[in-house]
């Protein structure tokens, strides 16, 4: 770590100076004695004097560090910290600003403090990264007055460091406990009742409102003289891929992030929960070719291997050919599995396009498309038009509302699962939707 010192002019020594001139200049036009201005600038020089001998007389008064984690979240809220010692005997105020990468596009980040001798102080932010790769911090600045305040003594802390942004493992494992805990309804993910279940099951338990009368243990209910059921346990071992588009249409934005991130980071949550629940999971992403392929698997370096491949994605922005897609998976992927397709379709058209590629899948595998509501044209329907442009406006929202709604009843027509979500939900639904066909007994 390099420490660089340098020396600062303060405003307030300014002011000062000014007043001195000002203390002359009063005097030379109404002819007084100069002995006062004299004074108040002797003074000044000693103020001076004294300030640069508190702020150089102890060679490392202050000093610090960044902290950073070893790879930040992809669309989280990702803690940095700034932790500083005082090592002057007196209070110094501070004014530190934190070269942030330039993909934040922040450059007003600065921080004023104060420190008392001795003392440390820990300064905390958080950052939201909107997109994967690298992203480079440079070097922490620190300038530093003593009470007299007419100058500063930078400290800068070179701590270059290339942090990469990964998909968002945050969400993945505040997912993950909520399944190991069965909070998952905490957020929204409700719970389905079973319809289909194998001959296993763990344990017999009091019939409560909802269970499924054809579980109940006979010989169970005789002995105990109230309703006892089977629980019965999840299908294992099941295959779950997901598909990921890395076409154009998934280049459209959100909240600062692609709708590409927002299915990369369900991905690594859905894939996660679905190894928790004793299931294989593997990956494909195709745009105009098959781009990666992780075959389904729940060895325990698979997540590493997911994380590492969402990771490294990219696109080049083509159109998607779902012809590909399908040859490749009838050629890899033979056992039945579940297959969770993110991409987006904005018109009916759209769909007609690929649908007879989706509908072969879907005799093989249990395919669930997952795209996208249009939240621009939710605001603009829900508004009051005034004028005959915003009726017109307002119309063209309803047009591409209701083809979302009929691609939605167009695939379930051909026995094609299919979730239509804001992308800020996708995590949740996914997962939810995900739980429904296991509790359903699809796969």
């Amino acid at each position: 770590m390099k420490l660089i010192r340098a020396l600062y002019l303060n405003s307030r020594l300014f002011v000062a100076i000014g007043a001195v001139v000002a203390a002359f200049l009063v005097t030379y036009v109404a002819e007084t004695p100069v002995i006062i201005p004299k004074i108040l600038f002797v003074v000044l020089l000693a103020f001076a004097a004294t300030d640069l001998l508190l702020l150089f007389r102890i060679a490392n008064g202050i000093t610090g560090y960044r902290f950073t984690p070893e790879k930040l979240s992809n669309g989280d809220e990702n803690e940095i910290r700034i932790h500083l010692e005082n090592t002057y005997p007196f209070t110094v105020t501070l004014n530190v600003i934190d070269e942030i990468p330039h993909q934040f596009q922040k450059r007003d980040l600065n921080f004023t403090l104060s420190i008392g001798a001795g003392q440390n102080k820990i300064i905390q932010y958080f950052l939201r990264p909107v997109k994967r790769g690298e992203y480079s911090f440079g070097a922490v600045n620190v300038f530093a007055r003593s009470p007299i305040g007419f100058f500063s003594k930078r400290f800068s802390y070179s701590q270059d460091a290339l942090v990469p942004v990964y998909p968002s493992f945050i969400q993945m494992r505040q997912y993950e406990l909520m399944a190991i805990s069965n909070r998952l309804v905490d957020t929204g993910i409700k719970k389905i009742r079973r319809i289909g279940h194998n001959l296993e099951f763990e344990l017999i338990k009091e019939y409560v409102n909802g269970d499924d009368i054809r579980t109940i243990n006979w010989k169970a209910t005789a002995r105990r003289s109230t309703f006892m059921v089977n629980h019965y346990q999840d299908e294992r071992s099941q295959q779950v891929y997901c598909l990921i588009d890395k076409g154009r249409v998934m280049q459209m934005p959100f909240k600062g992030m692609s709708l590409l991130d927002y299915a990369i980071n369900a991905s690594l949550a859905i894939s996660n929960i679905a190894m928790r629940k004793s299931d294989k999971a593997g990956l494909v992403t195709f745009q105009d070719t098959i781009g990666t392929t992780l075959p389904a698997s729940r060895q325990n370096k698979q997540m590493a291997r997911i994380m590492e491949i969402l990771y490294n994605q990219k696109t080049a922005y083509r159109e998607s050919d779902f012809s590909v897609l399908h040859n490749h998976i009838r050629r890899k992927i033979t056992q039945r599995s579940l297959l969770l397709l993110f991409t987006n379709f904005e018109s009916f058209f759209s769909l007609q396009r690929q649908l007879p590629y989706l509908k072969s899948l879907a005799n093989q595998h249990l395919v669930v498309v997952i795209f996208f509501e249009n939240t621009e044209m939710r605001t603009l329907l829900d508004e009051q038009a005034h004028d005959l442009r915003q009726i017109y406006h307002k119309a063209i929202a309803e047009k591409f509302s209701y083809d979302k709604r009929l691609i939605v009843k167009e695939l379930n027509k051909h026995g094609i699962q299919a979730l239509l979500t804001a992308p800020e939900n996708l995590t949740i639904n996914t997962i939810n939707k995900y739980l429904e066909l296991k509790a359903r007994g699809l796969i």
